[in-house]
């Protein structure tokens, strides 16, 4: 087999496998050295495939199709079940931000995917060190949420709404938070 439709066969493998595989597994099922492999994975990033070196193996990080931002409020008390309810729904917390009348927008990445993040997270903020970035503006902040569909993010909505989480953009708030033309902020 040649070195083109080997490195079609690893893209392959690595897109339809949903954990890493590792090196010396594309080497014993394509009949190569490892060395061979490592080349070939270097020559397919070198053509613009994002693979992502592991310690159990070589992963193409899933793409989520769509995002929005989604204003909320709740409690200290609340941010488990508001992470839990989002996780739960299939969602992927990336990111929290505020926005600060003078300061403008202040961000943190976040990147929960599970409720095991958000047990990290919360026993993260248990130390009392450090208080959420919402306390900065009086509860109100945003999450921009990353999911493989419109429909688990209208499902994340409206569980979000029920709960009372939601909350409505004010006049002094920029609608666009990232400077793109259209943005998926809800109002």
């Amino acid at each position: 087999m040649n070195g083109e439709i080997r490195r079609a066969k690893i893209e392959n493998i690595l897109k339809s496998s949903a954990v890493p595989v590792p090196g010396v597994t594309l080497a014993k099922d394509l009949d190569v050295s490892r060395q061979i492999i490592v080349s070939d994975i270097a020559l397919l990033r070198a053509n613009g495939l994002t693979i992502l070196s592991t310690n159990k193996g070589y992963i193409i990080p899933k793409q989520s199709a769509c995002q929005r931002v989604f204003k909320v409020i709740h409690t200290d008390d609340q941010v488990g079940e508001e992470l839990s309810l989002i996780v739960d729904n299939g969602g992927v917390v990336k990111d929290v931000f505020v926005y600060h009348k003078v300061y403008g927008v202040i961000r943190a990445d976040m990147n929960i995917r599970t409720r095991r993040n958000v047990k990290k997270f919360l026993e993260g903020l248990s130390s009392g060190s450090s208080s959420l970035l919402k306390n900065v503006t009086g509860g109100y902040h945003y999450h921009t949420i990353e999911a493989e569909s419109e429909e688990i993010l209208d499902d994340i909505q409206n569980e979000l709404a029920e709960k009372g989480f939601l909350a409505k953009l004010q006049d002094y708030e920029p609608v666009d938070f990232w400077g793109e033309e259209e943005s998926n902020t809800n109002v």
